[in-house]
């Protein structure tokens, strides 16, 4: 039975899609070794972050019989609140680029670009804000595979690792099951 989602895939697997600050940042050739490193050792703690943050507890009722369920309830708000005004303080002091559609995964990523677009074969890093609380972007190192004359650009990572490329995977899945859930529950 068809529930009116589409599977957002990129390079013949899951992907993330949002619309989301993003910026290209053109990297000198060849690759420096040192700075891929740092990279994915700020993408590691970026996406350990993410996991944590998307984990909001219970979805279902709670159970009125366990003796700190409210109390519980009312910090992980008040956390979640605190968070958004630590990302909103954080956006505002360190200006971000201008949010655009964007799509990817651990094997490349789509996004729209603002003219001069980057040029075909260009090296470089996408950069990707995932969370206004979260400081540091995704950073993506890749080759530009096609620019469209839309400014739809295309890249192709670098493997970024085992264990970033499985963080990933994670996070397009969690939000594909949202996006499901959404579908076959919409809020009233």
């Amino acid at each position: 039975m068809y529930e009116g989602i589409d599977t957002v895939v990129l390079y013949e697997e899951l992907a993330y899609e949002d619309v989301l600050p993003v910026a290209w940042r053109r990297l000198p050739e060849p690759y420096d070794p040192a700075v891929v490193g740092s990279f994915a050792d700020r993408n590691l703690r970026v996406l350990q972050a993410m996991s944590a943050l998307e984990e909001h507890g219970q979805l279902e009722k709670t159970d009125e019989n366990a003796p700190h369920a409210a109390d519980i309830l009312r910090l992980d708000l008040k956390v979640n609140l605190l968070l958004d005004m630590v990302g909103q303080l954080l956006v505002a002091s360190h200006p971000r680029p201008k949010p655009a559609a964007v799509r990817f995964n651990a094997l490349g990523g789509v996004f729209q670009a603002t003219s001069p677009y980057p040029d075909l074969g260009n090296q470089g890093v996408l950069e990707v804000y995932l969370r206004e609380c979260i400081a540091d972007p995704l950073r993506l190192v890749g080759r530009i595979a096609s620019v469209g004359p839309d400014g739809r650009v295309k890249v192709r990572f670098i493997p970024p690792g085992e264990h970033i490329a499985d963080l990933l995977e994670k996070l397009a899945f969690r939000k594909h099951r949202r996006q499901v859930a959404g579908a076959r529950h919409p809020k009233k």
